[in-house]
């Protein structure tokens, strides 16, 4: 009972303090991400990516990078762009982007994971936009496509955004900026059971899982193993995706469990493919079955998951080429000192700070907003359940786990 309690108490810490060493970064990326999603709005991507096909995916890349990195704001951005009139490759491109190249994904990445891993990560990103465009131009699915849009036609709209105004002009008004701090709040909203079930499960999994599980499910792996086979690299690369699928949580709340992962001697390979797998789960699969029908809804994750297998693999190769392979010694994964004094603890500070007016603008400065806010794909509400009720057994599990550690034992 006393070793349980004492691992029930380090996986409460190591969770908590998994958050707190993250939390700048999240204000930061979100704050970010508020902003560009206000002053650049849908209407202006619709007009400027026009018809050309290298051009608009190109800046369905750009508007992607600029945008939230929550899935489902992705898919129905992504479907509104193809709605009005985008090509499909450039929407795909649009949400690929969205959610493998923005800012606050990177910055998270590079506080549990390094610098190898944004290298990957944006680098990856592109490569899937590519290998996607490929396929989609030897594949030429014109059915496919035009039955999309009859699909996407026959929904309702629901309205759309006013984009008559000059940006230049609305960062100056603080009606603007109480926008901001409203989809900020939306943001959160948006992602905060997911975090807070991610995070916990990647401290229970630091404290609770031997190694010798990781080393069952990826073949071959272990702490201080860097050479695997060809076929075990492909090995990891499908049981990424598929633990993924199991946590089901979104690519914010899966990059503690990615560095666990890592520290656990899983390929760099197998790594990347879990952070990219946020869009071939069945949530995902589900709403583009909703939005476009099932055989486009399938095409997509064959499209997703095959380019998924290329960019993990050629990025492991040639990282291996350059010898910039990461060492899972890099990864530190336990760490009893999360909360001293030192710039991530100032840094936390300031951007609370900065959090708390955004809500307070959003709260209390909400005139004219709620029409400006962008569209999200249809979630399972029993999934949603499930998830609230997780999340809150989450800060049960935390709340006991911190009162165990420092005041029992």
């Amino acid at each position: 009972m006393s070793s349980f309690l004492k691992q029930w108490g380090e996986a409460a810490y190591t969770t908590t303090g998994f958050f707190w060493m993250a939390l700048w970064a999240f204000i930061l990326g979100y704050v970010i991400s508020s902003m560009i999603q206000i002053f650049v709005t849908e209407k202006r991507m619709q007009k400027t990516m026009g018809k050309e096909e290298s051009k608009s995916v190109l800046l369905g890349t750009f508007f992607g990078l600029i945008s939230s990195s929550c899935s489902f704001a992705a898919l129905a951005s992504a479907k509104s762009l193809f709605k009005k009139g985008a090509s499909f490759v450039s929407s795909i491109a649009f949400l690929l982007a969205s959610t493998n190249l923005v800012i606050e994904l990177g910055i998270i990445i590079s506080i549990f994971l390094g610098w190898q891993f944004v290298v990957g990560e944006y680098v990856g990103g592109l490569l899937l936009i590519g290998i996607c465009w490929i396929l989609i131009r030897v594949i030429n699915p014109k059915k496919l496509i035009e039955a999309a849009r009859k699909n996407l036609d026959s929904q309702d709209d629901g309205g759309s955004m006013d984009d008559s105004k000059d940006w230049k002009k609305q960062i100056k008004k603080e009606d603007s900026w109480a926008r901001v701090g409203k989809k900020y709040k939306m943001e959160w909203q948006m992602v905060w059971k997911d975090v807070t079930v991610g995070f916990t499960i990647a401290g229970i999994v630091a404290a609770f899982v031997p190694d010798a599980f990781f080393q069952t499910l990826f073949i071959n792996s272990g702490q201080g193993n860097t050479d695997f086979t060809f076929f075990e690299i492909l090995e990891h690369i499908i049981v990424g995706p598929v633990a993924a699928f199991l946590t089901f949580i979104g690519s914010m709340g899966n990059i503690p469990l990615a560095a666990l992962l890592f520290g656990k001697g899983v390929s760099f390979a197998g790594v990347m493919a879990f952070i990219f797998s946020d869009l071939v789960v069945f949530p995902v699969l589900r709403i583009n079955a909703k939005y476009y029908g099932w055989k486009m809804s399938l095409f997509i994750l064959f499209l997703l998951f095959t380019a998924l297998i290329g960019t993990s693999l050629a990025l492991h190769y040639t990282f291996d080429l350059f010898s910039i392979l990461p060492n899972p010694s890099q990864v530190k994964i336990q760490d009893s000192e999360y909360f001293k004094i030192d710039y991530t603890f100032f840094l936390n500070l300031a951007f609370l700070a900065i959090s708390g007016y955004l809500i307070y603008l959003g709260f209390f400065k909400k005139k004219d907003v709620e029409h400006s806010m962008s569209e999200m794909a249809p979630k399972s509400p029993l999934l949603e359940k499930v998830l609230k009720y997780l999340a809150f057994f989450c800060y049960a599990w935390l709340a006991g786990g911190l009162v165990v550690k420092f005041l029992i034992l």
